[in-house]
């Protein structure tokens, strides 16, 4: 707020900031500028955020062995567990039924990651990290194998991308 003040020339005002005036510049000029969505929302994501079941469907190569899709659906529990994933895949034209249970991270950019042990009949069939991106409004997420580790320990190239939504 600025106040007016008498100056030395009889007369003639002047114009001086109170501590006031520059405490309400200091506070609404970030929010005058600030992008309107940024205002409207706090984190963009979070683990709270990303909680709710999930359907997906995957598609790629694991390199020397075949193709591989997959549908299906799992539930992130807000805090960092996935839980009851299941699925049905081909992998060069076999089909399996999956189980799959693990961790799941969400930085505030909205990437992170999951980690699942995938199983068919009871029987461990990889371990599976994935790069995660999901959309601002956490609705959609993209993903990418990262790495895939057979049970005997042997690494498989693969190259396997995955998208979900919230269902």
């Amino acid at each position: 707020m600025i106040k007016p003040t008498r100056s030395q020339v009889p007369g003639v005002f002047t114009s001086r900031p109170t501590l006031c005036g520059l405490a309400t510049i200091l506070v609404t000029l970030p929010l005058l500028i600030m992008p309107p969505d940024a205002r409207a929302e706090g984190p963009s994501c979070s683990l709270s955020r990303a909680a709710a079941t999930w359907t997906f469907t995957d598609s790629g190569t694991v390199i020397g062995v075949g193709l591989r899709t997959a549908v299906g659906k799992f539930t992130l529990n807000g805090a960092g567990s996935l839980l009851n994933g299941v699925a049905t895949s081909s992998l060069n034209g076999n089909i399996a039924e999956e189980t799959f249970d693990g961790t799941y991270t969400v930085n505030s950019d909205c990437t992170g990651t999951f980690s699942v042990q995938i199983f068919s009949g009871g029987a461990e069939l990889f371990a599976v990290t994935m790069y995660v991106v999901y959309d601002k409004k956490m609705e959609h997420v993209h993903a990418l194998f990262t790495s895939v580790v057979a049970p005997n320990g042997v690494s498989l190239p693969t190259v396997i991308a995955a998208d979900g939504h919230r269902d």
